[in-house]
């Protein structure tokens, strides 16, 4: 798929079919992560592939409103040691896994992690080292039903030429 066929196809899916993923692809979706634009070259960034039922089930009860981790196949936590641009690097990366989840006709969708209540209870369920933030969680699975992009405000009401233009 070209670039920007997948910024266009790529949406938030919370619906799963019970196809399953396969693990080439979810190693290669991690890849993209990992080739992500970092801060200083600090790469603080580590990820957690989980695919049992039982992890994604508790995982998505611990979140407020990530309770469809429950039906997805797989879920990416994207985890950063606690460096100045943790939030920046992790969330390059997280998009990137959007990006290739949707190139692969996988769904997904970004599922907070950073200043979320249950943050630390994730940590620990992962067995994540003292010193790195949760970022997000990104659930995985092949849509349930076509899935297609909301609608997005024109280019012509978000960009602006040399200064802000109300």
């Amino acid at each position: 798929m070209e670039f920007s066929e997948v910024v266009k196809k790529r949406c938030s899916v919370r619906n799963y079919s019970d196809r399953s993923i396969p693990d080439e692809h979810l190693e290669k979706i991690v890849d993209a992560a990992r080739l992500s634009p970092t801060a200083r070259g600090e790469e603080p960034w580590e990820f957690v592939v989980v695919t049992e039922k039982k992890a994604l089930h508790d995982l998505g009860e611990i979140t407020d409103h990530g309770k469809f981790l429950k039906g997805a196949r797989a879920g990416i936590i994207v985890l950063c040691k606690d460096t100045k641009y943790y939030l920046e690097d992790g969330s390059a990366a997280t998009e990137n896994i959007l990006l290739a989840a949707t190139d692969f006709g996988i769904g997904s969708c970004w599922i907070a992690g950073d200043k979320k209540a249950y943050a630390e209870e994730i940590c620990k369920y992962i067995n994540a080292p003292a010193g790195f933030k949760l970022v997000s969680i990104v659930s995985l699975g092949h849509p349930k039903s076509d899935s297609r992009p909301h609608s997005k405000r024109a280019l012509s009401e978000v960009m602006h030429k040399e200064k802000f233009q109300d």
